[in-house]
C-alpha cells in the first residue's frame, strides 16, 4: 500500500513540473484521477451531483488571478442530513486541493463566494461531504493561466502597510432571517511563484491559510485554504442571526501572523 501512494505521489509531482504556469496547455494526463486517490483514498464520489450542489465560475476569466465563484447547495440543511465540508479541488494548479470549507449546521441556506486564482486551462471541482459519509460532486471547466504566478495588484511597501486589515460587511439584519456576510482581509497571498522584478528573486509564499467565523461563540464556518486563494481573500456566506449578538472573523497565516474583526448585531 505504502509502495502504491508513494508511485501516486511521484507520478503527481511529475506531472506537476511539466506544468508551465505562463502557458493555457493542459497536462498531457488527467490529474482527477490521481488528485482523487491522494486526498479521497479510493472513496466513491458520486458525480454529476447537480441536484445537491451548484458551482457558479466564469468559462473565460478576465483575470486569472482573481477568478469569483459561488458554491451553493441546492438542498436546505438539516441537523439529521447536512454537508460538513466543501472540498475545492483546482486540477491543474501547483496546488490542486485548494480549499476545505468547513460548515455548522447552523447554516442551513449554504451559499459561499470566494475568489481563487487559476494556473492553467482547468476542471474546477466542489466535492460535498456530508455528515453520513457520502461524497458527491460537480466541476466545471474554467479558462484562465497564469494566475498562481501573476503579480500583486498593489506594490509589496502598500501590500505590507494594509496587511490583516480587515472588514465585515454586510446590510442591517433582522432577526431570524437570512442575511449575507462578507469578510474580506487585506493579504497579498504570495504564492511562492511570483516574480520580483526589482530584486530578481521569486517573493517568498505567505498566505492567509486559517478562516473562522463564529457568531455568539458558536461557530459557523472555517476554511482551511492555500496558495489558490487570491490577494486579499474574501469570503461570503448566508446566515440567520436568531438573537442579538457578535459575529467574529479570525484570520491566521503562514507565518502564524493573527488578525479579527467583529460586528455587533
Amino acid at each position: 500500500m505504502l509502495g502504491r501512494i508513494l508511485t501516486i505521489i511521484g507520478i503527481s509531482l511529475g506531472l506537476m513540473l511539466t506544468v508551465q504556469p505562463v502557458y493555457a496547455a493542459t497536462p498531457d494526463e488527467p490529474m482527477w484521477p490521481i488528485l482523487k486517490e491522494i486526498h479521497f483514498e479510493g472513496k466513491d464520489i458520486r458525480e454529476n451531483a447537480d441536484d445537491l450542489i451548484a458551482l457558479d465560475a466564469p468559462k473565460r476569466a478576465e483575470d486569472a488571478a482573481i477568478v469569483p465563484i459561488t458554491i451553493k447547495l441546492l438542498q436546505p440543511q438539516t441537523v439529521d442530513k447536512y454537508v460538513k465540508n466543501l472540498h475545492l479541488v483546482i486540477d491543474n494548479n501547483p496546488e490542486p486541493y485548494s480549499a476545505n470549507f468547513h460548515l455548522s449546521p447552523e447554516i442551513t441556506d449554504v451559499e459561499i463566494g470566494t475568489r481563487v486564482r487559476v494556473d492553467q486551462y482547468t476542471d474546477m471541482r466542489v466535492i460535498a461531504e456530508m455528515n453520513d459519509g457520502s461524497m458527491h460532486m460537480v466541476s466545471k471547466y474554467v479558462k484562465a493561466s497564469g494566475g498562481c504566478s501573476a503579480p500583486a495588484g498593489k506594490d509589496a511597501e502598500a501590500a505590507l502597510a494594509r496587511l490583516g486589515k480587515m472588514q465585515i460587511r454586510m446590510r442591517q439584519p433582522t432577526l431570524g432571517e437570512p442575511v449575507q456576510a462578507q469578510v474580506i482581509v487585506s493579504h497579498p497571498n504570495y504564492s511562492g511563484l511570483q516574480y520580483d522584478q526589482k530584486n530578481r528573486k521569486y517573493i517568498n509564499s505567505h498566505y492567509v491559510n486559517k478562516i473562522d467565523v463564529e457568531y455568539n461563540d458558536k461557530t459557523l464556518l472555517s476554511v482551511d485554504a492555500g496558495i489558490s486563494i487570491s490577494e486579499d481573500p474574501s469570503l461570503r456566506f448566508n446566515f440567520v442571526p436568531t438573537e442579538k449578538g457578535v459575529l467574529k472573523a479570525r484570520v491566521v497565516d503562514s507565518k502564524a501572523m493573527e488578525f479579527s474583526a467583529d460586528k455587533q448585531i
